[in-house]
Formats: structure tokens, C-alpha cells, sequence
């Protein structure tokens, strides 16, 4: 577990090696130190890609590893905001694989949440 995302908040691992992979949780945009999430789209899609990160960094492994990701919205009018962050830490020509979906509702009424799937190779 890295010390330097937020740590879990109920009975899930902050990621799960198999095989090849690393399956990561869901992460908002909260740094590890803090109660409060960051406020706004953009910084919480910020610091939520941060908090990827230091999972990853774990494992000797950065977002060039990610092969897939998950971005869930609590508004999907929030789209172009989130990804133009996004698109600050993954190049269009070798972006990961991706889905967004507006979800009802998210952890700590978060207005984004982000899982990822990265190759161990």
C-alpha cells in the first residue's frame, strides 16, 4: 500500500496484482494527508491521477504501464474539464484504452473517480 495515496475507506485493497497486471481501486481526488477532497474538477482529476501514480510507484511502475482505464463522472458536463487534465499525463498517440461514464453517485460525493489496469511489463 503507498503511503502516499489515500488510504482505503472500507474493505478494498488500494490495488491487486494478477498475472501480468495490477488492478488498481478507484481513486478521488483526495491527497494522502487530507480529510477534504481537492475542490473542482480539474484538481481532483489532478490529484487523483497523483494518487495513481503513488500506487503504481509501489510496484516500480508509472502511467506509461497503464493499459486501461476507467473514469467515472458525476456529471459528464464535466468532460472536457477532466480531460484536459487528463490529457496533461497521457499523450494522445500512446494514451491507455478508456471509458467515462456519468455515475449517480461517488465516493465522498466526489465530482470524479478514476481506476486504472496497468501491465507488470
Amino acid at each position: 500500500m503507498s503511503s502516499m495515496a489515500p488510504k482505503p475507506i472500507g474493505p478494498y485493497s488500494q490495488g491487486v496484482v494478477s498475472g501480468n497486471y495490477i488492478f488498481l481501486s478507484g481513486q478521488v481526488g483526495r491527497k494522502h494527508d487530507a480529510t477534504e477532497l481537492e475542490k473542482g474538477v480539474a484538481a481532483q482529476t489532478r490529484q487523483t491521477i497523483l494518487n495513481i501514480k503513488a500506487v503504481l510507484a509501489k510496484k516500480n511502475l508509472n502511467l506509461d504501464n497503464v493499459v486501461k482505464t476507467s473514469v467515472f463522472l458525476a456529471d459528464m458536463n464535466d468532460f472536457a474539464e477532466m480531460n484536459g487534465v487528463y490529457s496533461e499525463f497521457f499523450d494522445e498517440n500512446t494514451a491507455p484504452a478508456r471509458t467515462t461514464i456519468q455515475a449517480a453517485a461517488l465516493p465522498l460525493a466526489a465530482d470524479v473517480e478514476i481506476e486504472a489496469m496497468a501491465s507488470l511489463d
